[in-house]
């Protein structure tokens, strides 16, 4: 063997083994994550939409990790108490929360101070794309396409809109068809999407916009009848059209919202696209798929991904808040 042969394998293996602490420093630090129980804070009351999903998609997490993920409900505030503590949580991923796109998004118009700067002090992680909202009339108004809903407008001078809240995607709705087709459709705002929907049933409202699930149950008695979704198709009703489909033009009518999972700014980039790629995995977990099919809606999207949905529809959303003319609170 010569000595030069004998050189660099002495060499070769001397670099191998400088690295390898370099190597298992590296490789402890990732496998850090996680080291203790987590908190998943649902910005959002037990029950709900929000909460089914952060407790199914936790559940996942939880069985990958070996570690227990715990759900806390911080409801109130549009979510925004949730988010805050979320945003002054250890930055070390123990801490996530589950919220949707008026905490991510219109907080920032619709309130003073909401306790937290999305752009500073939360990362989105997933999302999952939001579902085409349902625009549903009353059968006395004779509606079954956006054509007739803006003729019965005019011909009725005032058409009373249902919406689950003030500066939400209904609300929005309603501003953007007033811009457009010059009607005078008044908003009336509901706290949530049950008693609104009570209303469209009794005959209070005229229309009403929501979520395909929470909607059954008009549907289901003949008290309401779907002349257009959002702004995408819903899987269960495809003949039903969108309102781009049907001749609204507004920038609005092209984004969903979402619903989607968070870290405080600063948590480390290894751990964020780790929990990115867990909640992408449970897209494949029977009780996931549940909760995703009850709700008839998509399935959870990778971090690049979600980062792009955020800042696409982003400027979108706030112009069409904006233009509501509502003061913060």
């Amino acid at each position: 063997m010569s000595a030069n042969i004998t050189r660099r394998r002495f060499i070769a293996s001397g670099t191998a083994i400088a690295a390898m602490p370099f190597l298992s420093r590296s490789a402890s630090a990732q496998a850090a994550w996680p080291s203790r129980q987590i908190r998943m804070i649902c910005s959002y009351p037990a029950g709900g939409q929000t909460d089914l999903l952060a407790r199914a998609f936790g559940e996942f997490i939880g069985k990958q990790v070996g570690q227990t993920v715990v759900v806390e409900n911080k409801a109130g505030a549009s979510g925004s108490i949730g988010a805050a503590e979320v945003a002054r949580s250890q930055p070390d991923g123990h801490t996530i929360l589950c919220s949707i796109s008026t905490t991510y998004v219109m907080n920032r118009v619709m309130m003073k101070t909401p306790g937290y700067d999305m752009d500073k002090d939360l990362t989105l992680v997933s999302v999952i794309p939001g579902a085409g909202l349902l625009l549903v009339a009353s059968p006395k108004s004779g509606v079954k396409t956006l054509d007739d809903f803006v003729a019965f407008a005019r011909k009725n001078g005032k058409v009373n809109f249902g919406t689950y809240s003030a500066g939400s995607a209904p609300h929005m709705t309603v501003n953007e068809l007033n811009k457009q087709y010059g009607l005078n459709i008044e908003p009336i705002h509901y706290r949530g999407e049950a008693p609104m929907w009570t209303g469209l049933a009794e005959g209070t409202l005229d229309v009403a916009m929501g979520s395909y699930t929470a909607a059954q149950a008009v549907l289901q008695n003949n008290t309401g009848v779907v002349f257009a979704v959002h702004s995408k198709k819903v899987d269960a009703i495809p003949a039903v059209k969108t309102l781009p489909e049907q001749g609204a033009t507004s920038k609005f009518f092209t984004v969903s919202g979402f619903s989607g999972w968070a870290l405080p700014k600063a948590t480390p980039q290894p751990i964020v696209e780790k929990l990115a790629e867990l909640i992408v995995a449970a897209n494949s977990d029977p009780k996931v798929k549940g909760v995703l099919a009850t709700f008839a809606l998509e399935p959870a999207i990778g971090f690049k991904e979600t980062n792009a949905l955020y800042q696409r529809e982003l400027p979108v959303w706030m112009d069409s808040a904006k233009s509501l003319g509502l003061e913060p609170v």
